[in-house]
């Protein structure tokens, strides 16, 4: 095995035989004959164990196993204890998304700090064929279906071709000692449920199931790989880019066909869940949108929004009268000047006689109005927004300039006809959007 591993690594991992990475490792079978294989391949690399102190001595146990391993192998290590009952009841989280969320995120610390690129665990064959009987049960698509993935940008598993078998027996071969973790016998988890109860029979019913598995799960990701590579340019033809959203046509979506599976491939990537409210925003009222935990779709007259939602900003600046510059929230220039010469829509100049400071850079708030120069009489905001067909982005996204309670510039769209220059005018103040 040992010879076979040496080529499985120069074929598909080259990368591991450059540069130095991090190994998790438990103590167990899998990452303990990982650790052995990769050192006699003579790869560059540290170890990496999660005391998760839910074991009483056994994780004490388990930590110390994985040390005297260390020295052994001649390998750096680095240990982290974790308060994961509290983590538990803190986050609302089951015990093992707890364990996974607290040691993905201490491996993420690590290797910045270290500024090591890649994390290596020791994932194999039949941990693969848990995962996709778990995302078969709970209902899934091709992506759950075709398994854990061989590489990420963060993290490689070299032994996926390999069986639980195989490392036994090669642990076995090598006088390999390992620890046991007794709650992986326990059928209370799914996991653990489908690994003693389920696959056994399985590989009883057929003698070459899991190798029959691992083909099915090739062919499977060459149809995802496929299918990537059509939405991939499906997307680039669909997706327009507009400063910090995307635009998407209706019309265009409505066109393919089936719509469902379409809308999965287009937008799995950006958290939503809820398909049928994304295929019947499509044909919804402009307005109305539907939200993941990391963005937002939203229908605006025949077309689709996309954009992320962003973390809670200050909404209110003021600005001193002595100012002559701010970078926040949007860029400008502040400057007394003589007369008028340069125009457009980035300049804007005000009679400086008719503000009162300190002036305010904030956002809308119900009821605003202003009087828009060029027009009489007063308009209220929403109604000038609407007029100027801005989506919902734009309006969260539109600065207003104000001296006490009234709008002196929709910044970068219209000036207050009340803070116009005109022949009584003293003193013009020029601002400049940078």
């Amino acid at each position: 095995m040992q010879n076979e591993f040496r080529k499985h690594i120069e074929e598909h991992f080259p990368e591991l035989l450059q540069n130095k990475f991090l190994l998790a490792c438990s103590g167990g079978l899998d990452s303990v004959v990982l650790a052995h294989l990769c050192n006699q391949c003579g790869l560059d690399f540290s170890l990496a164990h999660c005391n998760f102190q839910l074991r009483g001595t056994d994780s004490d146990q388990d930590e110390q196993f994985v040390r005297e391993l260390a020295k052994q192998l001649n390998k750096s290590l680095w240990v982290e204890h974790f308060n994961t009952k509290a983590y538990v009841n803190d986050h609302k989280v089951s015990v093992q998304m707890a364990a996974r969320e607290l040691r993905y995120d201490w491996f993420k610390d690590l290797m910045a700090k270290h500024q090591i690129k890649t994390l290596v665990t020791a994932h194999h064959a039949d941990d693969n064929l848990e995962t996709f009987l778990i995302n078969l049960s709970r209902g899934t698509g091709l992506k759950g279906l075709s398994g854990i993935p061989a590489k990420t940008d963060m993290i490689s598993r070299p032994l996926l071709p390999y069986s639980r078998v195989q490392l036994s027996e090669y642990a076995k071969e090598n006088n390999i000692q390992w620890r046991e973790d007794r709650s992986n016998a326990e059928t209370k988890y799914l996991r653990n449920k489908i690994r003693h109860d389920i696959i056994p029979l399985l590989k009883e019913t057929h003698p070459t199931f899991l190798h029959n598995f691992q083909t099915t799960q090739r062919n499977l990701q060459q149809i995802v790989a496929i299918s990537d590579i059509h939405l991939s340019n499906l997307k680039k033809e669909l997706f327009r880019e507009d400063g910090e959203v995307v635009r998407i046509s209706t019309e265009a979506l409505l066109a393919l066909n089936p719509i469902g599976a379409y809308m999965y491939g287009l937008f799995n990537a950006y958290g939503f869940t809820a398909w049928n409210d994304v295929v019947q925003l499509i044909t919804a009222m402009s307005g109305k949108e539907i939200r993941s935990k990391t963005h937002r779709l939203l229908k605006d007259r025949d077309e689709l929004i996309l954009g992320k939602i962003e973390e809670e900003q200050i909404n209110s600046y003021t600005i001193a009268e002595t100012t002559t510059a701010i970078e926040e929230p949007v860029a400008m220039t502040i400057t007394l000047v003589n007369n008028i010469v340069e125009t457009g829509p980035d300049v804007l100049y005000i009679d400086k006689e008719t503000l009162k400071y300190p002036l305010v850079l904030r956002k809308r708030q119900k009821g605003d109005y202003f009087y828009p120069l060029g027009m009489q009489g007063r308009k209220k905001l929403s109604k000038f927004f609407k007029d100027e067909k801005m989506d919902v982005f734009s309006k969260e996204k539109q600065w207003l300039l104000c001296s006490d309670t009234d709008i002196v510039w929709v910044v970068g769209k219209r000036l207050d006809n009340r803070f116009k220059i005109t022949p009584r005018t003293k003193k013009i103040l020029k601002i400049t959007l940078n």
